[in-house]
């Protein structure tokens, strides 16, 4: 049988400051295809125990979803850390960058101003789209900003409602 485990990064969660959604929702939505949760671990915006924790998610051999820390903020390191954990450089995902570009020119349209690929906040974005090398994008259909795979370990943000179904 296979084991699902689920990891929740973010400072914000430990503080208080955020209430935890991704717990319920992922037991709900197993629950609902016949499989349960065999474990869950959170933890904060510290690069090393991001790292660490990674290190043994990729070692398991489990199924993992890891929530939060994959966005543009300075907080968020899940990115940086798994390339890390996993010995490997960081690097633009193609697919991520098309999907991150088109995106911004959503937003410029929808605010109706030119969109401008090289101002410095639209090329800040694009780090969303920074993965560790060989990964997979996972698509988001809320905003197009996508999650990443490397191997049975799953990054999503850390908002559900971004995180898929």
């Amino acid at each position: 049988m296979t084991t699902i485990g689920l990891i929740i990064v973010g400072d914000e969660i430990l503080s208080g400051k955020r209430t935890d959604k991704h717990l319920p929702k992922v037991i709900e939505l197993l629950s609902a295809r016949g499989l349960e949760l065999a474990w869950a671990e959170y933890v904060g915006d510290s690069p090393d125990r991001i790292t660490a924790t990674l290190k043994r998610a990729f070692a398991s051999g489990d199924i993992v979803f890891s929530t939060g820390g994959i966005g543009a903020t300075p907080d968020d390191h899940t990115r940086q850390c798994a390339a890390k954990a996993l010995g490997v450089e960081l690097e633009l995902h193609p697919e991520a960058e098309a999907l991150i570009r088109e995106r911004m020119q959503d937003t410029a349209g929808e605010q109706g101003v030119p969109y401008e690929a090289d101002r410095p906040d639209n090329v800040h974005r694009l780090n969303m789209g920074v993965f560790p090398k060989g990964a997979s994008i996972i698509r988001n259909p809320y905003n197009k900003i996508p999650g990443f795979t490397v191997g049975d370990v799953h990054f999503v943000p850390g908002f559900p409602v971004m995180a898929g179904r």
